[in-house]
C-alpha cells in the first residue's frame, strides 16, 4: 500500500474513515502482538472474540491505523477504520492492491503439491520477473491478503497459494486474488468429510477458475472436465502439453532447456506444472530447477543416530503417502526402509479403505519396518505382511522409534497435521549415537 493515504485505504476497503493519520501503511498485520510501527492492524471477528479489543495496544505500540468493527471506533493514536466486517474489508483492500500493483497473479490450488508447485514457480520465475510469493499457511482468507498487500510496487508476479477444507472458500481467495493463472495440481481424497466424495473435491477446487485467462491443470483428470468450457486450458503430464520426454520437458511439441535436480515423479510432475504456469505468462524457463524443501515437508535429516530421516510430517492424504513411500523407496539404503505413518484425517466414509491402500503402497513399495500412529492408521497393518508396530500417538512413536532404528536405516516419517509426527524427528535428532 506504499503510496496510500488513509482516506486510500478506506476507500479501497470499503471502510469508514473515522480518523486519518499522516503517511502510509507499510504492511498488514492481524496479530497485535506482532504490530510494528507502521502497520495497519486488522481486528477480525471471530465466533467468541472481537480482535478490536487488541487494537489500542496496536497502537500503542506504534501502528500506523487500525481497522476494526464499529464497537471500537473510540480507540485514539492513529488512523481508524471502521467496517462492520473487517474480513471482508482486508479481502476488498487486498484486490485493489492487487490491481493497482498490475502484477500476473498465477494462483494455486489442488489436493497435494500446493506448496511445492508454488515454491518451483518462484525458482523459476525470480530469475526472469520480479516475483512474490506467498508464505507456507498464508493460504486462506485471513491469510491471502496480508501477502497480498504486503508485495512492494514493481512487483511484476505475483504467486498465491489457495487452499480450502469446503466449499465456497476458493470463491472466495478468487475473488480476493483475481487471478490471471489457475493451477490445480491434483484432484485426490482430501476432505471428504466436507465435501463427501472425489467429485466434490473437483468441484471445490474448480472454483479458482472462473475468470482465469488460463487454467493449468492434469491432463486425463476428468473430474474437472465439466469446469473447462471456454477456458484457455494447458495440460500437463503424460499426454499432456506439457509432459516429460524421459528427464526432457517438452511444453507444446518444443523441448525446453531445463534440468531437473530431483528424481522424485511427483516433484517431477509439479514441475510441469510449474513450467505451464510460467509459459502462461510469457516466461520460457530454463537452467537447473532446484526445489527449496520446507520444515516439516520432506526435509532430509542426517542424525545424531547414524540413520536418514524423510522428515515430511506436514500433513499427509492418500496420494501424498504414496509419493512419500514412492520417494522411500527410489532412496539409496545399505540398511532397512523404516515408514512411521499416521493418521490421515477427514476422510469420512472411506478412512478405513484408504489406510488399508496406504499400506498395501508401504509393502509395495519395499518398506521393511511399518509403524502406525493412531486409531485410523492401525487399518494400514490389515496389507502389510512385514516387521509392524501399532502406537498410539506421536510420543509413544517417538519412544518406539529410538529403540529399533539402525543407524544405517532411512526413514520416512509423514501423518496429517493433527498428529504432530514432528516429535519423532526431534526426539531422535536429541538422542545419543548408538554404542
Amino acid at each position: 500500500m506504499r503510496g496510500w493515504d488513509a482516506a486510500r485505504v478506506a476507500e479501497a476497503a470499503g471502510a469508514e474513515l473515522v480518523r486519518g493519520a499522516g503517511g502510509e501503511p507499510a504492511r498488514v498485520s492481524i496479530d497485535s502482538r506482532a504490530a510494528a510501527p507502521g502497520d495497519l492492524f486488522v481486528g477480525l471477528v471471530g465466533e467468541n472474540t472481537d480482535g478490536g479489543r487488541f487494537a489500542q495496544g496496536a497502537l500503542d505500540a506504534g501502528a500506523w491505523g487500525v481497522l476494526v468493527s464499529p464497537a471500537y471506533a473510540d480507540v485514539t493514536g492513529g488512523a481508524v477504520l471502521i467496517a462492520a466486517d473487517p474480513l471482508a474489508a482486508m479481502g476488498a483492500l487486498a484486490r485493489a492492491w492487487r490491481r493497482a500493483l498490475g502484477a500476473s497473479v498465477i494462483a494455486v490450488t489442488g489436493s497435494v503439491g500446493k506448496t511445492s508447485t508454488k515454491e518451483l514457480l518462484t525458482s523459476l520465475l525470480a530469475p526472469r520477473r520480479r516475483t512474490v510469493a506467498s508464505r507456507a499457511n498464508f493460504n486462506t482468507d485471513i491469510g491471502m491478503p496480508p501477502e497480498i498487500l504486503a508485495a512492494d510496487p514493481g512487483t511484476e508476479v505475483l504467486v498465491l497459494e489457495a487452499a480450502m477444507r469446503g466449499f465456497g472458500e476458493i470463491a472466495t481467495l478468487r475473488d480476493i486474488c483475481e487471478p490471471d493463472v489457475g493451477v490445480i495440481t491434483n484432484i485426490a481424497p482430501v476432505h471428504l468429510e466436507q465435501v463427501g466424495s472425489l467429485e466434490g473435491v473437483a468441484r471445490a477446487k474448480a472454483e479458482l477458475l472462473p475468470g482465469v485467462a488460463t487454467a493449468v491443470v492434469p491432463a486425463g483428470e476428468r473430474l474437472l472436465e465439466p469446469y473447462l468450457d471456454g477456458l484457455n486450458v494447458t495440460r500437463f503430464g503424460d499426454g499432456g502439453d506439457v509432459h516429460l520426454a524421459g528427464d526432457t520437458v517438452v511444453a507444446f511439441g518444443e523441448r525446453l532447456d531445463l534440468e531437473l535436480a530431483f528424481r522424485a515423479e511427483h516433484h517431477r510432475i509439479n514441475t510441469l506444472a510449474a513450467v505451464a504456469a510460467c509459459l502462461a505468462i510469457g516466461v520460457r524457463p530454463s537452467g537447473r530447477v532446484e526445489l527449496p524443501v520446507g520444515h516439516l515437508r520432506g526435509e532430509r535429516l542426517e542424525l545424531p543416530v547414524g540413520a536418514l530421516v524423510i522428515n515430511d510430517c506436514y500433513n499427509a492424504s492418500p496420494l501424498s503417502m504414496r509419493a512419500a513411500l514412492a520417494e522411500l523407496s527410489a532412496e539409496p539404503a545399505e540398511g532397512r526402509r523404516v515408514a512411521v505413518l499416521g493418521d490421515m484425517l477427514e476422510l469420512g466414509a472411506r478412512e478405513a479403505e484408504l489406510h488399508r491402500e496406504v499400506g498395501e503402497a508401504a509393502a509395495s513399495a519395499g518398506v521393511d519396518v511399518l509403524v502406525t500412529v493412531g486409531p485410523r492408521a492401525v487399518a494400514m497393518l490389515d496389507a502389510f505382511d512385514g516387521e509392524s508396530y501399532a502406537v498410539a500417538d506421536a510420543s509413544e512413536a517417538a519412544s518406539l522409534v529410538e529403540e529399533i532404528l539402525e543407524p544405517t536405516d532411512v526413514m520416512l516419517v509423514k501423518g496429517s497435521r493433527g498428529v504432530g509426527l514432528e516429535v519423532v524427528a526431534e526426539a531422535l535428532q536429541e538422542a545419543a549415537p548408538h554404542g
